[in-house]
C-alpha cells in the first residue's frame, strides 16, 4: 500500500476511525487487556469428531479474514495461527448489543467468541457464537488481494501484512527455524557446546569482508559489527573447549543480491582432534539428517527444477580441477554454477584462505572444502592453522594488501596471535551461510524470501512499477563478494 493515501483510502481508513469511536461509545474497550481463549482454531480442527454435539462450549480468538451476511444472520472466517474456522452470529442466540457490534466488525480485526462446535448443511465447520467480544479494532484495512510480484517490494517492507493475506508465506519460515532447529540438534547430540560470542569487537576478523564500523560511547572506542565469530571461537578451543558452534548474526559491509544479504545468520563449528577430512563426512551426516527432518524423512528433493538426492555420496573434486587451473576466487565463482548435486571442492590456494593449515604434500594449497550445492557455496571449511609464526606471516600478507587498497583484507590480530602462542590444539573448523542454505531448501528464489525483515533501501520506487521495473538507481545495490561461510 502506497504511504500518500488516496482520496478512497483516506476515506476507508477515516470510516474505521468512526466505527472505532463509536464502539467506545458504547462503552466498549476495543483493546481489552484480558482473553479468554481457551482453545486454538487447529485444535478444535483436530478434534471437530468428539466436540461436535458434544454440547461443549469453546472459546476461540483471531483476526476477521471474511465477513458476510445479512438481517439477523452474520458469518465471520476467523483465523489465528493454527487454523481458520466459521462463526455463525444470529442475533436471537446472542444479546442485542453484541448483535449490534457486529456492523462495526470489519476485515481485519480480531475477535473473541464462544459457542459450540457444529457442522453446516455444507459441511463447514463452524462455531454457534453465544457471546461476542472484540479485542482489536483494525484501523487500517487490508488489501482486497494481493497483487504478487507487482507489490513484491511491498511485501518486503511490509511483512506483515504480506503473512496475513498471504497464508503460504508462513510456511517458509516454519520451514527456516525447523532448519535451525535441525542444524542445532544435530551438533548439540554429537558433544557440541552451543555459545555466544562477541558482536562488538575492536578487530573484526575471521574472514575477509568489509566491516560495519560504530563507536563505543562508553568506552571512547571504534568498535566493528562481527564479519565472522571465528577467531573467538579458536579462542575458545585454545581454552579447553574442544566442540564448539555458534549461530551468530553477522555484517558485512557489500553488495545485495539474490546470495548476499550484509546482515546474516552465519553457522560455525571448531572441533578440536579433527581434520577437514573428517569434517567432509562429518558434514554429509549432518546435511543428510537436515534435508530429513524438513522433508518428511525422504532424501530425495526437488530444488529449482531438478531432483536432488541427499542420499548419495557428495562428490569430490579439487579447486585445480574445477577452475581448470585459473586458481583464483573469480574462477571458482564461474565453475560452481554448473554444480547441480552436493558436491565437496577441496584444497584452495593458499592465499585465499589465510586462516587454513596448508597442505602437507604441496604448500602452495590448504586442507580445505567447500560444500556447493545448487550453483552456490553453502559451507566452507578447513583444518585451522595453528602455527603462530605462520599465521603471523599471513596477517602481515594481508596488512599489505590493505595498504594496496584492498579494505577487505584481514587485520592482524595480536590478541588472537597470543591466544594460538600458548597452543592451540590440532582443530577443524566449519562455517555456514545459513540463510542461503534455507533459500535453497526452502527453494526460494531470493534470500529476502526467507528473511522476516531484509533491509530495503529507503528510496521507493515510482507508484505502480516493480522493484524490476525501477530506475537501477532507485534498487538495490548488487554484489558477488564470497564471504568465508557463504
Amino acid at each position: 500500500m502506497a504511504e500518500q493515501l488516496g482520496t478512497t483510502e483516506k476515506e476507508l481508513i477515516e470510516n474505521r476511525v468512526d466505527k472505532l469511536k463509536a464502539i467506545k461509545a458504547k462503552n466498549i474497550d476495543p483493546y481489552p487487556a484480558v482473553c479468554d481463549r481457551d482453545h486454538l482454531i487447529g485444535e478444535i480442527i483436530e478434534r471437530q469428531k468428539d466436540l461436535i454435539g458434544s454440547k461443549k462450549s469453546v472459546v476461540v480468538a483471531g483476526r476477521v479474514m471474511a465477513k458476510r451476511g445479512h438481517g439477523q444472520l452474520a458469518f465471520l472466517d476467523l483465523a489465528d495461527e493454527s487454523g481458520k474456522i466459521q462463526a455463525v452470529i444470529k442475533s436471537d442466540i446472542i444479546s442485542v448489543d453484541e448483535f449490534g457490534l457486529v456492523e462495526l466488525i470489519e476485515v481485519g480485526d480480531f475477535v473473541e467468541v464462544s459457542g459450540m462446535v457444529f457442522e453446516t448443511k455444507s459441511g463447514e465447520l463452524s462455531i454457534e457464537v453465544k457471546k461476542l467480544a472484540i479485542l482489536v479494532k483494525a484501523t487500517r484495512f487490508l488489501p482486497e488481494k494481493w497483487h504478487g510480484l507487482k507489490d513484491i517490494e511491498t511485501r518486503y517492507r511490509e511483512r506483515y501484512v504480506d503473512l496475513i493475506v498471504n497464508p503460504g508465506v508462513k510456511e517458509k519460515f516454519y520451514q527456516r527455524s525447523k532448519i535451525i532447529s535441525a542444524l542445532r540438534t544435530f551438533l548439540v547430540n554429537n558433544g557440541f557446546l552451543e555459545v555466544d560470542t562477541p558482536v562488538l569487537q575492536p578487530i573484526p576478523g575471521g574472514a575477509s569482508a568489509k566491516p560495519f564500523a560504530t563507536h563505543y560511547n562508553a568506552y571512547n572506542a571504534e568498535v566493528y559489527l562481527r564479519i565472522a565469530p571465528e577467531l573467538y571461537l579458536k579462542k575458545l578451543v585454545v581454552g579447553g573447549f574442544e566442540k564448539v558452534f555458534e549461530f551468530a548474526r553477522c555484517f558485512r559491509n557489500e553488495g545485495v543480491d539474490a546470495t548476499h544479504n550484509p546482515e546474516f545468520t552465519n553457522l560455525e563449528f571448531y572441533w578440536a582432534y579433527s581434520d577437514y577430512e573428517k569434517l567432509m563426512d562429518f558434514t554429509e551426516e549432518l546435511i543428510r539428517a537436515v534435508v530429513s527432518e524438513v522433508n518428511a524423512g525422504k532424501l530425495v528433493m526437488e530444488i529449482d527444477g531438478q531432483a536432488i538426492d541427499f542420499g548419495q555420496k557428495f562428490k569430490r573434486m579439487t579447486f585445480h580441477d574445477l577452475t581448470n587451473g585459473k586458481e583464483t576466487d573469480e574462477a571458482f565463482k564461474a565453475g560452481i554454477h554448473k554444480i547441480v548435486a552436493p558436491t565437496f571442492v577441496m584444497n584452495h590456494p593458499t592465499s585465499l584462505l589465510p586462516l587454513a593449515k596448508r597442505n602437507v604434500k604441496n604448500a602452495d594449497v590448504v586442507d580445505s572444502f567447500q560444500l556447493v550445492l545448487a550453483g552456490l557455496e553453502i559451507a566452507k571449511a578447513f583444518s585451522e592453522l595453528n602455527d603462530p609464526l605462520d599465521q603471523r606471516a599471513r596477517f602481515e600478507e594481508q596488512a599489505q594488501l590493505r595498504e594496496g587498497g584492498d579494505d577487505e583484507a584481514q587485520r592482524l590480530d595480536e590478541d588472537f596471535l597470543k591466544a594460538i602462542e600458548y597452543g592451540m590444539p590440532p582443530t577443524a573448523g566449519w562455517g555456514m551461510g545459513v540463510d542461503r542454505f534455507i533459500r535453497i531448501l526452502t527453494d526460494s528464489q531470493t534470500l529476502r524470501e526467507i528473511l522476516f525483515f531484509p533491509f530495503m533501501k529507503p528510496n521507493q520506487p515510482e507508484a505502480g512499477k516493480s522493484e524490476a521495473q525501477s530506475p537501477k538507481s532507485l534498487r538495490e545495490p548488487e554484489g558477488s563478494s564470497e564471504p568465508r561461510t557463504a
